[in-house]
């Protein structure tokens, strides 16, 4: 895990290689908007923050103008006082973070809106776990959507992901071959769960956390 200032994060940012996925977090209030995220992708565009220009996707996920890098895909969550930023050069990462807290309706909203398989998988755990059990099923969903550019509309039971070995495995996309995609989880505290998606052959993660600007 890289510990790094504004300085350092420009070095980082001008090293970022083909085979790689940069991960940032950092503390995120509301007032922050999306300063955060033009800081963090300045650096990789080699600009000042107030240069970068965003505009939407097909379905409204935020990408880079025209006028950049066309090679830089990124993507940022943010829940709580924290975020995660995501950049990778080739491929559209898709990153999901989330706090965990009670959830007393998890088991009857997987029920409702998950793959059958997956509201089978949360069932049979036990009450106590569950409520982490749905949060990481719902930051992979997530973090795969985001990286496809769609939205919860795409349909939350078109996609199935299990814990296999310990891991997290996309075993269904519709319209997509699973085995294309890969899914990762990502160490960001005790009390957050997050998830990275990409489709394409693995890559290095390198972590870091970013001081904040308040």
């Amino acid at each position: 895990m890289i510990a790094t200032h504004a300085p350092t994060l420009a070095n980082v940012a001008e090293h970022l290689l083909e085979d790689e996925i940069h991960v940032w977090q950092l503390d995120y209030r509301p007032a922050h908007g999306r300063a955060p995220l033009h800081r963090v992708l300045a650096a990789y565009l080699g600009t000042d923050p107030d240069r970068v220009t965003l505009t939407a996707g097909e379905h409204g996920r935020p990408v880079l103008a025209a006028t950049h890098d066309p090679s830089l895909g990124f993507n940022w969550s943010h829940s709580g006082d924290q975020a995660l930023i995501a950049v990778a050069r080739g491929i559209a990462p898709g990153i999901d973070i989330e706090r965990l807290r009670p959830r007393p309706r998890s088991l009857e909203i997987a029920q409702r809106y998950f793959s059958a398989e997956e509201a089978a998988a949360l069932a049979a755990l036990p009450v106590a776990d569950r409520d982490a059990g749905f949060l990481e099923l719902w930051t992979a969903k997530e973090a795969v959507l985001k990286a496809l550019g769609r939205g919860l509309a795409f349909g939350l039971d078109r996609l199935n992901i299990a814990r296999v070995a310990d891991r997290l495995v996309l075993q269904r996309l519709a319209g997509d071959d699973a085995r294309a995609w890969q899914l990762r989880r990502l160490p960001v505290g005790p009390e957050l769960l997050a998830a990275l998606a990409w489709r394409g052959n693995s890559r290095r993660l390198r972590m870091g956390t970013l001081a904040s600007d308040a």
